[in-house]
Parts: C-alpha cells; sequence; structure tokens
C-alpha cells in the first residue's frame, strides 16, 4: 500500500540523515524529489509545493557531517505529509445526522463519482458502517444509466440487510432519489444513501444530470468516491465534480491495492476537500475513517 512514495520518502530519509548539503546540491535533491512524486501519480502542483517546502525546511535544518540526523529528516518530513493532508471529522458527520433526524427529517447523503471507482460498493460499504453505529440507511439505485447496476446495488445491500428503493432502467434518477427521501421520512429512517450514475470519462451530460439530482432532493452531504488506482485521473475528476456540483468529502476506494500513493497525497490538497473514508479490501466491512496518522504510519511506521 502506497509503496511508490513510501519509497521516495524513506530513501530521502536515508540519504540525508548522514551528510551535510551545499545549497546546489540541495536544490539537486529537491528536483529529483519532485520527479519521484509525480511518476508516482502526485499531481505536479503539489510534487512542487512539498519540493519547495522541503527546499525551506533543509535550508533552516543544521545537519552535522558524520553525525546520524534521520530522526530529525524523519520528523521534517512528516510535518510535510502533515500540513498536505485533510482529515473529515466522521464525528462531525454523525453529529449533522443525530440534528437533523432529531427533527424528524432523513439526513440525505448523494455520491458522486466516474464509472469504476467502485462507488456502488463504497455506498454499501458505508451504509454497512452507519448500521453498526446504530444509524440504519435507505439506499437510492438513481444509476439507471448503467446496465446491471440496480441488480448490483440491490444484492450487495441485501447482504447487509439494507433496503433498496429503485425504478426500471431509463427512470429519472432525481425521481428514484426523491422516493428514497420519502420512504425513508415515512419508516422513520434516519439516512439515505443515494447512488449516482458515473461515465468512463466524466461529461457535461453526467454533471448536469448531478446537478439536477442536488437540486430536487437539496442532500445535507456531498461525497465524492474516488478510485486511488487511477492516480491523477482520480483527483482531475474529484476537482471537476467540485466545480460543477459541489462535494463535501471525499471517500477513497482501493487504497489497499493502490502501489503508488500519489492520489492519496493529492486529492485533498489540490480539492480542498477532506478525505471522510478510505476503502482497504473488498470485503464489506473492509472500509476505515480516513485520519493524517493512518498515512504517516504506512508511510513511516515500521
Amino acid at each position: 500500500m502506497l509503496e511508490g512514495v513510501k519509497g521516495i520518502l524513506r530513501g530521502l530519509v536515508k540519504e540525508l540523515g548522514t551528510r551535510t548539503l551545499s545549497e546546489k546540491e540541495i536544490q539537486r535533491y529537491v528536483e529529483n524529489f519532485k520527479l519521484q512524486l509525480v511518476a508516482n501519480d502526485v499531481a505536479v502542483e503539489v510534487a512542487e509545493d512539498l519540493g519547495e517546502r522541503l527546499a525551506a525546511k533543509l535550508k533552516e535544518l543544521r545537519l552535522k557531517r558524520f553525525e546520524d540526523s534521520s530522526a530529525e529528516i524523519r520528523k521534517m518530513m512528516t510535518e510535510l505529509i502533515d500540513d498536505i493532508l485533510q482529515e473529515g471529522d466522521l464525528e462531525e458527520v454523525l453529529e449533522k445526522i443525530r440534528e437533523k433526524t432529531s427533527g424528524g427529517e432523513p439526513f440525505v447523503i448523494l455520491f458522486v463519482g466516474p464509472n469504476g471507482s467502485g462507488k456502488t460498493t463504497t455506498i454499501v460499504k458505508i451504509a454497512h458502517y452507519l448500521k453498526r453505529l446504530g444509524y440504519p440507511s435507505i439506499i437510492a439505485a438513481a444509476d439507471t444509466f448503467r446496465a446491471g447496476a440496480i441488480e448490483q446495488i440491490q444484492k450487495l445491500a441485501k447482504s447487509v440487510k439494507v433496503r433498496v428503493v429503485s425504478q426500471r432502467y431509463g427512470a429519472d434518477p432525481a425521481a428514484v432519489a426523491m422516493d428514497a427521501v420519502m420512504s425513508a421520512k415515512a419508516n422513520n429512517i434516519p439516512v439515505v444513501l443515494i447512488d449516482t450514475a458515473g461515465r468512463t470519462e466524466v461529461d457535461r451530460n453526467l454533471l448536469e444530470e448531478m446537478r439536477k439530482i442536488k437540486r430536487v432532493v437539496n442532500p445535507d452531504l456531498v461525497i465524492y468516491v474516488g478510485d486511488a488506482l487511477a492516480g491523477n485521473s482520480a483527483v482531475e475528476q474529484a476537482r471537476r465534480f467540485n466545480e460543477y456540483v459541489g462535494i463535501d468529502y471525499i471517500v477513497l476506494a482501493k487504497l489497499d491495492a493502490d502501489a503508488r500513493g500519489g492520489s492519496a497525497i493529492s486529492i485533498s490538497r489540490l480539492t480542498g476537500k477532506p478525505i471522510l473514508f478510505v476503502g482497504v479490501g473488498q470485503e464489506l466491512g473492509d472500509l476505515k475513517p480516513f485520519s493524517k496518522e493512518l498515512i504517516k504510519s504506512i508511510l513511516f511506521g515500521p
């Protein structure tokens, strides 16, 4: 998991831990550092930012020749990563659910993202996670575009005993979403999770469809589900959804299979949105609240 970025950071700690550097050498190390990051799917803007911060810190740091300064370098690199990550506050989300439902209204979450991002599976994982915390939900199968999408979410939801509201293929997704909201209200179900269509490439029609659903159901949160394996594509797609629809949080699926790690480092920095959950396996229980400590333990732990 995140082996590419992990290798870069650990290599830098090892390389710089026992030597002093001139300004020219610092610049050479920084340029190489940036190139390695980009090669491992870190967005160019983020690589540039990290490189500039690294150069500034190295110039400030006084390393004595022949002394092992690895601990100081490791601390410095940890601070760099800590600065660019944004973590979602799950307890804050749960508090918002409690506040909304105390007034007799369901809390509505709209999920957006491209095809293949793991969105449908992630929604059921979140339904399962919330259920274990005492917040049952209902799922709106509002992806009426992709063949098999309704059957897929019905099958997954059945395995965790969560109800799905659906209509026929080709039906208005906004109508399906509203049906689920009305059903949740009538049955005192506290949370509505809305699945939506994606495309292989994000297009204007898809984004307009998301806008319409958002306008009709007025969700309390919009969550973008990105595929960690998609690298920079996931980052650019998140940016587009944020620009057109507006997102509140990010969920990164398939983090366990991400050998490079660039999207995990870049996505919240470039969208300005925190990561709420990460997918760490194929089972429906394989979902973890995102935290800076989780990523730092992967990158710098034993």
